[in-house]
């Protein structure tokens, strides 16, 4: 009996032992610069435990921006295996179909991150996300989930109280709906890479940025050099996915595929609510001026956020004529708008 026993436990512990040394690392590539909070409270946070969650049959490697590909090639990357996958905002692809702009930031269109995490778990986002990439990558990409963590701030190193202060405003942002927008409220829109924006700010390349949260923007410095943010933000919940190359979607079989959707579930909301409350307590302490030193947040009125939300709705109807995706996600957010009473 006692042998029997012990060559069992033998067993397992072998077993145990080869599917730790037979685990899948999956290198992700995400939208975040290196030292942003995000990036390090997921690293922190949620890498641990996907590994704990299966037992260290599944491991992740994620990476900041730029660490392996240039930020707009991350699918082509994850489609052909030099990524497993990628967390990566999905407006940076808009150039290739109109129905990552409309997919990737519907600007001014929802109140909440939580609002617009629906839309994608429960209003078709995904299901439209993942015909996109059937279309253009030949099927070779899995959408996990996608959604926005959080609503962004905006920095600035001028003020901007209202929607008349855009007019002429040399700013840095996203491709797609959000360049749109901008144009049409009379600013000049250029895509930066985060990791360059630094930079960009220092030497008045551009005089402001929708950016990230309020957190990251502080943690990336940005703030020390754009004394006049805006928050809450005006405009822009950048929605980032998470997508995985298929062949290893299928290497991990369902109950790792289980595992990993479990995982981001639960990973992505959590990370939204610590960076809103981070996000209270840095603006909290720079309007009592124990922050960051010169700091002068701005709050829009109500009657200027509704008039930013009327050019942006026009933006929304025109983009969505552009491609027959277009015009399916941009009929989903308008149908699940109205199911949340914000239309």
């Amino acid at each position: 009996m006692k042998r029997h026993l012990t060559v069992a436990a033998s067993l397992v512990l072998l077993s145990l032992s080869t599917a730790a040394s037979a685990a899948t690392v999956i290198k992700v590539q995400t939208a975040n610069a290196a030292g942003s909070f995000s990036l390090n409270y997921i690293n922190k946070v949620w890498v641990p435990k996907l590994e704990a969650m299966t037992y260290g049959n599944l491991k992740i490697d994620i990476r900041p921006t730029k660490s392996v590909v240039p930020h707009r090639e991350t699918p082509r990357a994850v489609a052909a295996g030099i990524l497993q996958g990628d967390l990566n905002a999905v407006a940076y692809f808009a150039g290739r179909d109109p129905v990552f702009s409309v997919l990737g930031d519907l600007i001014a269109g929802y109140d909440t991150p939580e609002q617009k995490q629906m839309f994608f778990r429960f209003g078709g986002g995904v299901e439209i996300l993942q015909k996109a990439y059937d279309k253009h990558y030949g099927g070779k990409i899995i959408v996990v989930g996608a959604g926005p963590y959080n609503k962004e701030a905006f920095v600035s190193t001028v003020p901007i109280k209202s929607v008349a202060d855009l007019k002429g405003l040399k700013l840095r942002s996203p491709e797609g709906m959000a360049a749109e927008v901008f144009r049409r409220a009379g600013a000049t829109p250029t895509s930066i890479p985060l990791p360059d924006l630094y930079t960009a700010l220092d030497k008045k390349v551009v005089d402001a940025a929708d950016a990230s949260s309020y957190t990251n923007n502080s943690s990336l410095g940005f703030n020390k050099i754009a004394k006049y943010p805006l928050y809450p933000g005006i405009h822009s919940m950048a929605v980032v996915q998470f997508i995985i190359n298929k062949k290893v979607w299928n290497k991990i079989g369902p109950q790792g595929q289980a595992a990993l959707t479990t995982w981001y579930y639960a990973m992505w909301p959590d990370v939204t609510r610590a960076t809103e409350v981070e996000d209270h307590r840095l603006v909290a302490a720079d309007i009592a001026g124990t922050g960051t030193p010169g700091i002068t947040v701005i709050n829009w009125s109500q009657a200027e956020r509704d008039k930013f939300r009327v050019i942006a709705a026009g933006a929304w109807k025109d983009m969505s004529t552009k491609s027959d995706l277009a015009k399916e996600a941009y009929d989903a957010h308008i149908k699940f708008m109205k199911t949340l009473g914000l239309l």
